[in-house]
């Protein structure tokens, strides 16, 4: 669903050009987007698969409130991913005469679809209607799709930078400016934020996030953040699928992606770098990193044709959701399998089983947790691998 990259420092005249998004010719589809959707996520897989959570890398862990790790990013690159993808999708349509409110029933029904995954995941396997969690990852992914969407259907590009501005300083105002009961404004402390707040009250204690109970880092006001990514996605695929040479796309990621970056960074000392409210500063630095990946993925990728080593992240790339959600489903299968205890106590938990008996019997305790999670990614590079050579892709 996506494609490639950008030239030269843009000068007035070429940000004008973005724009005004020069015409794009009918391209095939690029193998380096795909690549950048297999690495976030095998990341994704990674990072979520640890074998024990009491015994994690750093850098394989989330920033506990303010500031990032490298895992902090792995969410934000999937959905610019889904921004580029969405930008490719619905021009090819357009261009082949395709009328906009056609393509936002599909839009619709594919993120009714995605949502409802979400729910599956969240239910699974008891489904207590009363304490389910309504958000998560995937329905996170299915309503930042559909608002992005509904606004490329009826804007141009011009209309979707606004809106990207309008999100990202109406939401810095929301958090900064309208005060929490009880609380005060301008309190970006955990349980005493806007977005904290208005999830535990609209959303209800009863369905967030259980390792909190007073909020969901997938909640509502901060969904205006992801939608925001979502968007920058979306402008960098304009620029991507127009007609401008291949190094005029590489240098442009690269360039954009650097200033972005420092932007962000620069944004970070008034309104700091947060994934579990998803701040306007993460966003902006967020999708830096991502342009700059995607410009280097594509340079290698399809600008010099080193192809060699991709192989597993187009096997992941190519059925990103399918992987998430079955991995995801799986995952919750060894957490809720119990298995007799040969020594007659407990029953052992068969994730928790595999882990003390594989790992952490030989491993020092982090290297453990490390090792299962490698060996999770490498399952299901395996599994998908059998649908890849088969030419079998799962799209919603």
């Amino acid at each position: 669903m996506l494609r490639r990259a950008l030239l030269t420092a843009p000068s007035s005249s070429s940000t004008a050009d973005l724009l005004d998004a020069a015409p794009a010719p009918a391209t095939p589809r690029l193998a380096s987007l795909d690549v950048f959707r297999g690495i976030t996520i095998a990341a994704m897989l990674l990072v979520n698969n640890p074998g024990s959570w009491g015994h994690v890398y750093r850098p394989l862990e989330h920033a506990e409130w303010n500031g990032w790790t490298p895992t902090d990013l792995v969410f934000p690159f999937f959905l610019f991913i889904v921004g580029i993808a969405t930008t490719f999708s619905l021009g090819y349509w357009m261009d082949r005469g395709v009328s906009r409110p056609a393509l936002f029933r599909k839009v619709v029904i594919r993120a009714v679809i995605i949502f409802g995954l979400g729910l599956l995941l969240q239910g699974f396997p008891h489904y207590d209607v009363a304490h389910i969690r309504i958000f998560g990852v995937l329905q996170r992914i299915a309503v930042s799709y559909l608002l992005a969407a509904a606004i490329v259907l009826t804007t141009g590009v011009r209309g979707q930078a606004g809106a990207l501005l309008g999100l990202l300083f109406g939401y810095w105002t929301l958090m900064t400016l309208v005060p929490v009961p009880g609380v005060g404004r301008g309190v970006l402390e955990p349980d005493r934020n806007l977005s904290n707040w208005l999830d535990l009250h609209v959303i209800g204690i009863n369905h967030l996030w259980q390792e909190t109970k007073t909020w969901d880092p997938e909640g509502l006001l901060s969904t205006i953040g992801a939608v925001a990514t979502v968007l920058c996605g979306v402008l960098a695929g304009h620029w991507v699928r127009s007609a401008r040479s291949a190094p005029a796309k590489v240098i442009g990621l690269l360039y954009v992606g650097s200033v972005a970056l420092v932007l962000g960074l620069i944004w970070s000392y008034a309104f700091p770098i947060n994934k579990s409210v998803w701040t306007s500063s993460y966003v902006v630095f967020s999708a830096g990193i991502a342009c700059q990946v995607l410009g280097l993925t594509y340079w290698l990728v399809d600008v010099k044709g080193y192809r060699g080593w991709t192989g597993p992240f187009l096997v992941f790339g190519t059925n990103s959701i399918a992987a998430f959600w079955l991995s995801s489903l799986l995952a919750i299968i060894l957490d809720w399998i119990l298995i007799a205890n040969s020594a007659g106590g407990e029953p052992w938990v068969l994730k928790a089983y595999l882990y003390e008996t594989l790992y952490a019997s030989w491993l020092e305790p982090a290297n453990a947790s490390l090792a299962y999670a490698v060996s999770y990614v490498i399952l299901w590079l395996g599994l998908l691998s059998i649908l890849y050579r088969r030419r079998i892709f799962i799209r919603i």
